[in-house]
């Protein structure tokens, strides 16, 4: 439990000292359009392709070495019984309805699960809205599942 505090704190504290935890910085990387106004950068905000780029890197890593891994009876992870692998391995539907809301919710807020989570460190008001409805937006998600 001491563990995922201090990896849950940590990821905090990356997403911060990022910028991925404002709205503006956020919107102003995905505004894509932004390139073609006026003079580079424009409106657009390249700063965090370099988040992106660093953690698509060690997910790239990890999704390797993973699999190799759990298929050897005698490894297993440090802090876990097992590995935890997805069983479903197809992109279907749900799948893709899904990444839709998550990235015109992303687009318009500024905000998605983990940078919300931690903006609630350093306040702001706009955080208070915003986490209450995303926890209903996961419960109904959850219930239309079923």
């Amino acid at each position: 439990m001491l563990l995922a505090l201090a990896a849950g704190l940590l990821f905090a504290l990356g997403l911060l000292l990022s910028g991925m935890t404002q709205p503006a910085k956020v919107i102003g990387f995905l505004n894509l359009a932004g390139l073609a106004q006026g003079e580079f950068p424009g409106a657009w905000d390249p700063s965090l392709a370099f988040v992106m780029g660093g953690a698509v890197m060690v997910t790239l890593l990890a999704f390797r070495l993973t699999p190799a891994r759990a298929s050897q009876p005698q490894r297993r992870p440090w802090f876990s019984s097992r590995f935890e692998l997805p069983e479903q391995e197809r992109i279907d539907a749900p799948l893709l309805q899904g990444a839709v809301v998550f990235g015109v919710g992303w687009g318009l807020a500024g905000y998605c699960p983990g940078p919300a989570l931690a903006t609630l460190l350093v306040g702001g008001r706009d955080i208070w809205l915003f986490v209450p409805a995303m926890l209903v937006g996961m419960w109904l998600a959850r219930r239309m599942a079923r």
